[in-house]
């Protein structure tokens, strides 16, 4: 069984770009844990009230026993690192989606 840990954040305009170019090499560090076998990262296209950008990055794990270790073992120096940096201007979300089917289309 596959899992998504995904983590959504809003992101203050004043650190945006700071913060992108932060993530695009922070997702590689957690992929470099070994517990996650591919990493997406999607700007999330709805506006919120509070302003702001939104971006969801999606984990996927091998298993559950994976991410539990990834909690235990790696996410409290991440999430420290991310508070460190940018504070305030940052609100962030987690969640956990187990896979429980997927579908393609196949093209000819």
């Amino acid at each position: 069984m596959q899992y998504i840990y995904n983590v959504t954040a809003n992101i203050d305009e004043s650190i945006h770009k700071a913060w992108l170019q932060w993530i695009k090499e922070h997702i590689p560090q957690v992929l470099g844990t070994g517990k996650f076998e591919k990493a997406t990262l999607s700007r999330v296209l709805v506006e919120e009230d509070m302003g702001g950008v939104t971006y969801s990055i999606q984990y996927r794990t091998y298993s559950r026993e994976a991410l539990d270790r990834f909690y235990k073992e790696d996410a409290p120096k991440f999430r420290a690192e991310a508070l460190k940096l940018f504070a305030d201007k940052m609100l962030a979300f987690r969640t956990e989606l187990q896979i429980i089917d997927e579908y393609t289309v196949e093209f000819k």
